[in-house]
């Protein structure tokens, strides 16, 4: 198995770096979405990051909000620059929550309807809370009966040219509740083999993701899955901090250099369910994408500015 390099947003919240000062999102903050199956919820001064998923009708978030550093949300890491997280050596890391000391992204455009919404937002760094002008992150959410799909998209205008980076597509927190991880990892990909189940820890662990989706699920079965078609891998903890930080981590993984130029977009997937139920959607949601009809491509080169209309 090839050796991959640790997502340093995630590794950091685990391994005592500071957390992000806890910046509450007021009921005015929010922006809800629900189309009678799902109900989504982002938090404008956190850049439009995600902070709430549930079943249209119920009370119970799925996802954890504690702090900006904890949502569905958008996040990419370049080469050390000097910066430090508390009292550990950063790099370039554009955040589309704001910053670990509560710096706010600017929020440059938001349109939302009754089941869609589209952002754009300037991130900030996480570990110096720098407004980073050369990014824009956008993001197109649309609740569908099955399930929400999300499309990501960051534009890169800066001169530096950075090392390639293990990068998180996208950071997913869930609620403490979903504490076992459910996925597939055999040689036969949507055979209907069946799946492995984990109790992550503290440390970061890496499972390969022959189809592409991972979900945590609580006791009683019901959980959140995500798909991302272009992933191959996943990296996954627990956080155990009290005060509500509890909380269960997922990122699926892309291997990138941040290069003048560079646009990258891609899809995710996000439903709620048991996992046999989860992973029949998805596996629904690859046949349409393997017939054209859905997928408008995962990544977009450096230089190419063509994105989602």
């Amino acid at each position: 198995m090839k050796k991959v390099l640790l997502p340093l947003f995630a590794y950091l919240v685990i391994a005592g770096g500071a957390i992000a000062e806890d910046k509450k999102a007021e009921p005015a903050d929010w922006i809800y979405l629900d189309n009678g199956v799902y109900r989504l919820g982002v938090i404008r001064h956190f850049g439009a990051g995600i902070g709430y998923l549930s079943r249209s009708g119920s009370t119970r978030n799925l996802l954890n909000h504690y702090d900006n550093g904890r949502l569905i949300q958008q996040s990419y890491y370049g080469d050390r620059d000097g910066s430090r997280w508390g009292d550990k050596p950063w790099r370039l890391n554009p955040v589309q929550g704001g910053s670990y000391k509560g710096a706010t992204p600017e929020l440059q455009e938001v349109k939302a309807g009754k089941s869609t919404l589209y952002s754009r937002s300037v991130p900030c760094h996480w570990a110096t809370g720098k407004s980073l002008v050369d990014f824009s992150l956008e993001q197109w959410i649309t609740l569908q009966p099955e399930y929400v799909h999300v499309r990501f998209k960051m534009s890169y205008r800066g001169s530096a040219s950075h090392a390639p980076r293990h990068q998180e597509i996208p950071a997913v927190f869930l609620d403490a509740s979903l504490s076992e991880l459910v996925l597939y990892q055999g040689k036969a990909p949507w055979t209907g083999e069946p799946l492995s189940r984990h109790r992550p820890g503290q440390g970061n662990e890496y499972f390969d993701l022959p189809e592409g989706w991972a979900a945590f699920i609580d006791k009683s079965g019901l959980g959140v899955g995500v798909y991302v078609p272009s992933a191959e891998r996943i990296t996954s903890y627990r956080f155990r901090g009290g005060a509500g930080s509890d909380c269960s981590y997922l990122s699926p993984i892309a291997t990138f250099a941040l290069q003048p130029g560079l646009v990258f977009a891609y899809d995710a997937y996000f439903c709620i369910g048991k996992p046999g139920e989860i992973r029949a959607q998805f596996a629904r949601l690859k046949n349409i994408g393997e017939s054209g009809q859905k997928h408008p491509g995962d990544r977009v080169k450096a230089g190419d500015s063509t994105g989602p209309d």
